[in-house]
């Protein structure tokens, strides 16, 4: 005698556990975020309360070691938005922690980009220029982002500010669309496993002599932008700045002004 299907539950349910599901991550979330108070209270006693909490290296390995955990149901879009959103707000209970956004040509859709990495915790503000987003870097708890657009160099002017750095592409997933703009803060980049170092050239010569004369090094680069006299290449891994590969390399006036993870889904 075959044995019957058992029935599905009922709507209710299934309803009555989702509610009990969310008093439970309620109650997890609040405990979180008691626990960045603690972190800015023990900072405090430490004496370290002028450096900026942020840490990128931290934070993609945290969302890499979720997204490597099996799941039935929930997908890295959704994994990486909550995540996210929980990580800002614990960045902005340790000090002050605000985004300046320059948008190029599509503002709406970088603005998009930004709350999507950011979150809703900090303030968010949008500029007129990039150099207003990236002297608001500048300030204690600032991050600029700003646009990789055909007609503006903005980023070639990191080359005479190492404390400012490139730490994160937007979006930072490639199911979101392809790369936007680059988030920008002083703060430590450290190597996370996978990365993508950004190097800016006055190099005359063509991106591919220029590729070529990386790849005889053992550096695999492909360009991402070139205006202003000035090309800005991702270099496949992480480099430090004084790394002899890229001192060899083509050009007077060059070197790295950032690294951030690949993409989180790829």
């Amino acid at each position: 005698m075959a044995e019957k299907t058992p029935a599905p539950p009922s709507l209710d349910d299934v309803r009555a556990r989702i509610d009990a599901i969310d008093s439970e991550l309620l109650k997890l979330v609040d405990e979180r975020s008691a626990l960045a108070r603690e972190v800015a209270a023990a900072k405090a006693a430490a004496g370290d309360t002028e450096r900026f909490g942020l840490r990128p290296a931290r934070e993609t390995q945290v969302l890499r070691k979720l997204l490597g955990t099996r799941r039935v149901a929930a997908r890295p879009p959704l994994v990486v938005r909550i995540w996210r959103e929980l990580m800002a707000d614990s960045l902005s209970l340790q000090g002050p922690f605000h985004v300046s956004v320059w948008g190029g040509k599509d503002p709406g859709r970088v603005m998009e980009l930004t709350r999507m990495r950011f979150g809703a915790a900090p303030p968010i503000s949008q500029v007129a220029k990039p150099e207003d987003a990236l002297a608001a870097a500048r300030g204690r708890g600032g991050v600029a982002v700003a646009a990789l657009t055909p007609d503006n160099a903005w980023w070639g002017r990191l080359l005479a500010e190492p404390r400012l750095k490139v730490f994160t592409t937007l979006p930072c997933l490639a199911a979101w669309g392809p790369l936007t703009a680059l988030g920008v803060a002083d703060v430590e980049i450290e190597p996370t496993g996978d990365d993508r170092t950004f190097w800016v050239t006055d190099a005359p010569q063509g991106a591919g002599a220029i590729v070529e004369a990386l790849s005889r090094d053992g550096v695999a680069a492909t360009l991402m932008l070139e205006a202003g006299g000035l090309k800005l290449f991702v270099l496949s891994g992480f480099y430090q700045p004084d790394d002899p590969r890229l001192a060899r390399a083509p050009g007077r006036l060059s070197g790295v002004i950032g690294a951030a993870p690949a993409p989180l889904d790829v």
